[in-house]
């Protein structure tokens, strides 16, 4: 078994330490303002299991990276958008890091602190997809 010389802990502590974090509370506020965009970076089984942030935009942590750099054949338009962009996951982990990559290549952006797992709870809007049969 190799040993690492990070583990994903610290990595992400230590993203943490230099990104934003916004709390569930304040970004449930936010929801309708248009200079805000919230992307959410779940897999698409977990929107579909668990539902998602009304008006958020999906975009696969794998694709990330390329979804944002212009020079990318993989660009998508809306991170040409001069708002706040705001990303999340289920529990912050996977935010973080993409936040702090994103920093890394001059993005910049925030990240909801708890990912969406107090999202409900704390009375945030989520829609779900009906099941066909």
């Amino acid at each position: 078994m190799q040993t690492l010389k990070i583990n994903t802990q610290k990595m992400v502590a230590d993203a943490r330490q230099r990104i934003e974090e916004i709390e569930t509370a304040d970004l449930i506020k936010l929801v309708e303002d248009p200079n805000v965009v919230i992307v959410d970076i779940r897999d698409i089984r977990e929107r579909q299991r668990g539902g998602f942030i009304p008006g958020s935009f999906h975009a696969p942590r794998g694709m990330i990276e390329f979804w944002v750099d212009p020079d990318s054949p993989y660009f998508k338009d809306v991170f040409a958008q001069d708002k706040k962009f705001v990303f999340h996951c289920a529990s912050g982990w996977r935010s973080a890091l993409t936040v702090a990559t994103l920093q890394d290549m001059g993005f910049e952006a925030a990240h909801l602190k708890e990912g969406f797992s107090t999202w409900e709870q704390q009375g945030g809007p989520v829609e779900r997809v009906e099941e066909t049969s």
